[in-house]
C-alpha cells in the first residue's frame, strides 16, 4: 500500500502542472487492489479545501470526487463508512465539519463541541455555550490551581 498525499491527489485531479500530473497520474494509474493506494482523513479534508478554494469546485463535484475515491478498487480510504456518512449528510455544513462529526460519534462523543454555527446544526455537533461575562471575569482572576480547588 502507498499513502497518497493531499497534492499528489490534486495534481492528478486537476492536470494542471505538466511535469507534476504527469508523475501523479503514472502513480496513480499503476495502483491496483493488490498494491492500493491509502488516502487517510487529512487529506481528504485537505483536499476538499484545496478543490473548494484553489479551484473554485463546487461541493457537488468535490462530494462526487470523494465518492470515486470509495469506490476505486485501487484505493484505500481510511475510515470508508464514516466518510459515506459525512458525505450523505443534509445541510449547510461542508464535509470536513461533517466528518469531523462522523468520528466524534464513531468514537463514542456525546456530541463534538463547536464555535461554527453552520456545523452546529449537525446532529452530533453543539455549539459551545457563551458564559457570563462575571462568572468568566472572576474565573479569569484565578490561577488554574484556584479554579481547579473551587471546583
Amino acid at each position: 500500500m502507498i499513502g497518497l498525499d493531499t497534492n499528489v491527489l490534486a495534481r492528478y485531479l486537476a492536470q494542471d502542472d505538466p511535469d507534476q500530473s504527469a508523475r501523479a497520474t503514472r502513480l496513480i494509474e499503476s495502483l491496483d487492489d493488490e498494491n492500493p493506494g491509502f488516502v487517510s482523513l487529512v487529506v481528504l479534508s485537505e483536499l476538499h479545501w484545496v478543490l473548494r478554494r484553489a479551484y473554485n469546485v463546487s461541493r457537488e463535484d468535490v462530494a462526487t470526487v470523494v465518492r470515486r475515491l470509495l469506490d476505486a478498487r485501487e484505493i484505500t480510504v481510511q475510515e470508508p463508512d464514516a466518510v459515506r456518512r459525512a458525505l450523505n449528510r443534509p445541510g449547510p455544513a461542508d464535509f470536513p465539519d461533517a466528518l469531523i462529526s462522523e468520528l466524534g460519534l464513531l468514537a463514542g462523543c456525546d456530541y463534538t463541541a463547536t464555535f461554527d454555527r453552520r456545523a452546529a446544526r449537525l446532529s452530533g455537533m453543539k455549539l459551545v455555550p457563551a458564559v457570563d461575562r462575571d462568572s468568566a471575569s472572576r474565573n479569569r482572576s484565578r490561577s488554574p490551581a484556584e479554579r481547579d480547588a473551587s471546583g
